[in-house]
């Protein structure tokens, strides 16, 4: 929690995985946030941030990249700054997703996988992602804005079957 505000303020979602077998394609996965609308809050997100890019008011980047799951403890780091965001957005959505570059991998095939939100210390979420093994993408976080309580934080692993370039069209749909 953030001060005295009782809702979610600054967060950071992490992503860890070990690099793939020597020979074998390296296992690029990367963290995906959309940001919805009061008026448009599910389907289509008003925006992404992923590799790449930003969000154009600054309060959502993207600051560790990786393509290979190389290094110690967790490889790629999105910050998100919920308080920053203008009225106008009402919910974020984030998730994962795996590059198909070398040929159908799904999260049960890429070993030492995690995903991590966390404000400040506190770990909001940390999970293997070993429900979804058969997923190619996946949301892991759901964040909405509650009025005078701020942001509310809500776990929110589902899996999906679709490379990155349609996983970013359907990652807010309604669930159930």
């Amino acid at each position: 929690m953030s001060g005295l505000n009782k809702g979610v303020g600054k967060v950071e979602v992490a992503l860890k995985w070990d690099p793939s077998p020597a020979g074998a394609p390296a296992h690029d996965l990367d963290i995906v946030a959309g940001v919805y609308t009061e008026d448009a809050p599910y389907g289509a997100p008003d925006y992404l941030v992923h590799f790449d890019s930003r969000s154009p008011d600054g309060t959502i980047t993207l600051h560790r990249d990786s393509r290979t799951g190389q290094g110690f403890g967790y490889d790629e780091a999105m910050t998100l700054e919920l308080t920053r965001l203008a009225p106008r957005y009402a919910r974020v959505v984030v998730g994962l997703a795996i590059q198909q570059g070398g040929g159908r991998l799904t999260f049960g095939q890429v070993a030492g996988l995690g995903v991590r939100v966390r404000e400040g210390y506190t770990d909001l979420l940390d999970d293997d992602l070993s429900s979804l093994a058969d997923a190619t993408a996946a949301t892991a976080a759901e964040f909405v804005r509650d009025g005078a309580e701020g942001w509310t934080f809500r776990p929110f692993l589902h899996g999906f079957d679709t490379d990155p370039g349609g996983f970013g069209a359907v990652m807010g749909e309604r669930r159930a």
